[in-house]
Order: structure tokens, then sequence, then C-alpha cells
């Protein structure tokens, strides 16, 4: 049995992304329209704290998860 790093928790937890993805020059986004579309299911999505755009499943800034193309949504949204 393989046991998860506490990092790969993280990582899983977040949709498969870290803040520190932007600072990878290899990290690849979606479109404007895409991350727009992205953003428009979490803006209805009864987990976005509005005040920050930040998501109570997974903590993170949606706004910019939204442009990260290997990002998910922790609820399976997108």
């Amino acid at each position: 049995m393989s046991v998860k790093s506490r990092w790969d928790q993280y990582k899983e937890k977040n949709g498969g992304v870290t803040p520190l993805d932007f600072l990878n020059p290899n990290t690849q986004y979606v479109t404007k329209d895409f991350s727009d579309a992205r953003f428009a299911i979490c803006e209805n999505c009864p987990s976005l704290i509005k005040i920050t755009s930040q998501c109570r499943e997974c903590g993170c800034f949606m706004k910019a998860k939204v442009k990260m193309q290997s990002a998910n949504c922790p609820l399976g949204k997108w």
C-alpha cells in the first residue's frame, strides 16, 4: 500500500494545483473565455466566499485557480 505524501495530499485537495504553479514557467493556462466560464460556475456555488473569491472546499483563490489548465474544482463542477 502506497501512502501519499502530505504535499500530494495537499495538491489533490486543491484540485491538482498549488500557489507555486504560478511561479512555474511550464504552467499552462486556459483562454480568458474558458477561465471566465469556470469562474461563472464558481460564482453560483455556495462554497464560494464572495468577498475574497475563495473556495471553502479547497481554500484556493478562484480568480487565479480558474486560469490554470491543470486545475479542477474540488466538487467536480468544472
